[in-house]
């Protein structure tokens, strides 16, 4: 079959409600960073699992390259396609009904296309809760966050993406649709297939469906910002709260001066909380079925403790729902201050825990005899990831810095991330920025392994052309 035929029959497919045309196109076509312009022959919106299928088993029998998109928040550029005549944008945003919510089971089965802050309402709704939490939860969308492997606030005491689901409906390269979506906690029958589709980018199938793992609503929260006396002390005090507290540690959110600095000078209605300079913040929320006084009380005699050994310097407990949302605001603001000070290359590493006061100190150093840039260093300090932002000079531009030095810091950083046993990249993915970095810095029989597994699934190398393996 020609392009031009598949296409038409893709279009009779989904319908003109399906397609997206024109000027309409170029939101799909332009990563979240704008680091990536893309070029499609199409921009599809398939209504359901048959459709998507047919669209698929078309595109295989002629050829034409899948990218799979959802909230299109990618910050690797993995849901951006690059050629105008041969590839196709397949967007699962009109997939996005909930199919089953089991409370008895502590699952809800939903569709890709389901906005993941959707998905946490509905959980709400049945007086449960589904933890991922991110940023990008107000448009991202669950097929994306689990190709992907999303990480976000909670991995600490959730896990990841991978970590909560139980079972998942994929549509294959060619138009077959694998469905596993039983439920199970306990199904010991053969390989673990899920496995393969979570955080393959959409480079074997395409995630229509899953049944996501439920948890309790906690009764009681409580949030601080602690300044901490070095980052040593930030993570001999982070053991000590995970046993004093019996695990109930949901986030632990490391922010530095740097990043606190640009926030409050970037952001509306933000202030510093703390009536002394700190240099090293850590942002701490323990979540638990207790009573909002028996929690308050175990906390209270942890940050004791923590005050007695000298790990803690300085510190706001939240008073109230509000303040511990000003609190999180601070956090997650970062990024959009980032923005405004005229953007940062960006980092997404990972170490363990225990390695992080040691990259923190060897990164600045190596750094700093490289060339001069600011710093933005923020993350999540309870799962070992960090973003290690660099900002150029003051006076210059992004481009100019990314165009000078750059290069060479952002190699350094990488470099010193997987000397000391951790990853280039901890929850952002491959995509196509990061694809050089993978044949670096992956061994031989790793990236041999997943080119096999990618011409057993996908033979014709339709699925997410360029992405995570080039």
């Amino acid at each position: 079959m020609n392009i031009e035929t598949a296409l038409n029959q893709i279009i009779g497919i989904v319908g003109q409600r399906g397609l997206v045309q024109g000027a309409d196109a170029d939101p799909y076509l332009q990563d979240e960073r704008a680091l990536f312009h893309g070029e499609a022959a199409l921009v599809v919106k398939p209504a359901s699992v048959e459709e998507c299928s047919q669209v698929i088993a078309i595109s295989q029998e002629s050829g034409i390259g899948i990218t799979p998109q959802g909230g299109n928040t990618s910050y690797c550029g993995g849901a951006t396609p690059f050629d105008s005549k041969r590839q196709i944008i397949l967007n699962l945003s009109r997939m996005n009904h909930v199919r089953e919510v089991d409370p008895i089971n502590f699952t809800m089965t939903v569709e890709a296309g389901m906005v993941l802050a959707a998905a946490q309402a509905v959980a709400q709704s049945h007086n449960l809760m589904f933890p991922l939490n991110m940023g990008s939860q107000g448009s991202c969308q669950i097929g994306g966050a689990l190709s992907t492997n999303a990480g976000g606030i909670s991995v600490l005491r959730y896990g990841s993406a991978r970590d909560l689901v139980l079972g998942i409906e994929v549509v294959l390269p060619n138009g077959e649709l694998l469905s596993e979506l039983k439920g199970l906690r306990k199904d010991n029958t053969g390989y673990d297939l899920k496995g393969l589709f979570i955080g393959a980018e959409g480079t074997l199938g395409v995630i229509t469906a899953a049944v996501l793992k439920l948890f309790p609503e906690p009764r009681s929260r409580q949030t601080a910002l602690l300044g901490v006396s070095t980052p040593q002390a930030m993570c001999d005090f982070l053991v000590r709260v995970r046993k004093g507290s019996g695990e109930q540690v949901i986030a632990a959110e490391y922010i530095s001066r740097e990043s606190l600095d640009i926030v409050l000078d970037q952001i509306k209605d933000t202030r510093d909380p703390f009536d002394e300079t700190v240099r090293h913040i850590l942002l701490l929320e323990l979540a638990t079925s207790q009573s909002e006084a028996e929690l308050r009380n175990v906390f209270e005699k942890i940050l004791q403790r923590g005050v007695a050994s000298g790990e803690i310097i300085n510190g706001v407990v939240a008073e109230s729902g509000q303040q511990a949302l000003e609190f999180w605001r601070l956090r997650e603001s970062i990024p959009e201050a980032e923005r405004g000070e005229g953007g940062s290359v960006k980092h997404d590493i990972s170490v363990r825990i225990s390695k992080i006061p040691e990259f923190l100190e060897k990164a600045e150093a190596m750094l700093g005899a490289i060339a001069p840039h600011r710093l933005s260093v923020f993350g999540h300090v309870g799962d070992g990831n960090l973003h290690y932002n660099l900002l150029p000079p003051i006076g210059s531009t992004l481009e100019s810095f990314k165009e000078g030095p750059a290069r060479h810091l952002s190699d350094s950083v990488h470099d010193l991330a997987v000397m000391l046993g951790g990853s280039f990249s901890a929850e952002h993915g491959v995509g196509i920025l990061k694809c050089d970095e993978l044949v670096k810095y992956k061994s031989p029989i790793t990236v041999g392994l997943m080119r096999t597994l990618k011409r057993a699934v996908d033979p014709r190398g339709i699925m997410n052309p360029g992405k995570v393996l080039g």
